[in-house]
């Protein structure tokens, strides 16, 4: 068996109106780990997890599954993963158990459904109709219809856009009892600190390309460092005469201000307060926090993840 649960080289998708959304991006993803594939609206990672599924067909490249392609182990494939999606309508008038019976009726081998229940914390609402449940409680019954054909891949988009903070921690334990369980996960969010959390390793992926790969804390120690000083100021200051500040590693603009990553918070913020008294430069704001991935992607592409 192949220790590989995903393996692309070169995959390109060009649309029939001439859109390039994936454009010679290459990946591979170790059995056991959660993964998570990171970037902004339209910067191909969408297409990439549907070519992966085998919802869409690539325009070139080669793309591995759990060590089977598309082409030709479709129908060995599809048991062996889940999917949830980021939106997830089921009949409003069946009951979560009916739900959960009938997706597992689909699969020859897979998880007694009274246990998926008590996994997804839903077993007190067995009887109740979809339509009936709330937002975070119809998520989880989405994440559950993905689970109970007992998958070796689980693909997870966005699974928790919308959800209570409560709603997002037990999907969270879900997910860390399926990767203890020494299954893979693909997860997408736009919550770093979900992924910071939960992912193993993590590809940040712009304009159909990964641009960054590695463990979270790898990518902020090589792209950003410890900390990261947030400031605004009522005219724009010199980036340059910013970086060469005692401490400071690199200066950029932000969408409200500017960032400055710092190796020492103590030595750069009264190099900094001093160099806009000097220049005349009146601080509007200013703000620390540690370094996260949210600062690395902001770093590379110029974008927060939401743009």
């Amino acid at each position: 068996m192949t220790e590989l649960a995903i393996s692309v080289q070169g995959l390109v998708k060009r649309y029939p109106t001439g859109t390039l959304a994936v454009d010679g991006l290459d990946l591979q993803v170790e059995r056991g780990l959660c993964f998570g594939l990171l970037g902004p609206n339209g910067a191909g990672k969408t297409t990439t997890i549907e070519i992966l599924e085998g919802l869409a067909e690539p325009s070139a490249g080669s793309v591995q599954v759990l060590g089977r392609n598309w082409q030709q182990h479709a129908e060995a494939l599809r048991p062996l993963l889940g999917i949830t999606l980021q939106q997830t309508h089921l009949p409003d008038k069946l009951t979560v158990q009916e739900i959960l019976s009938l997706f597992r009726s689909f699969y020859t081998a897979g998880r007694d459904v009274e246990a998926v229940m008590n996994l997804v914390s839903l077993s007190e609402k067995r009887d109740t109709w979809f339509d009936r449940l709330s937002g975070g409680q119809k998520q989880r019954l989405a994440v559950a219809c993905a689970l109970v054909g007992d998958p070796e891949l689980l693909f997870l988009d966005e699974p928790t856009t919308g959800l209570d903070p409560q709603s997002r921690r037990q999907l969270w334990d879900v997910i860390g009892q399926f990767k203890a369980d020494g299954r893979t996960v693909l997860l997408t969010t736009h919550y770093m600190d979900e992924a910071e959390r939960l992912c193993d390793r993590v590809a940040i992926v712009d304009h159909g390309q990964v641009i960054a790969l590695g463990t979270p804390q790898a990518l902020i120690a090589q792209h950003i460092g410890k900390e990261v000083v947030d400031f605004a100021c009522e005219r724009t200051p010199d980036l340059g005469a910013l970086s060469a500040l005692p401490s400071v590693v690199s200066a950029r603009p932000v969408a409200d201000g500017f960032g400055l990553t710092v190796d020492q918070v103590h030595v750069a913020i009264p190099a900094l307060l001093a160099f806009l008294q000097q220049h005349d430069h009146a601080l509007l704001r200013l703000q620390t926090h540690r370094a996260s991935l949210e600062d690395v992607f902001v770093h590379l592409t110029g974008r927060h993840l939401r743009d």
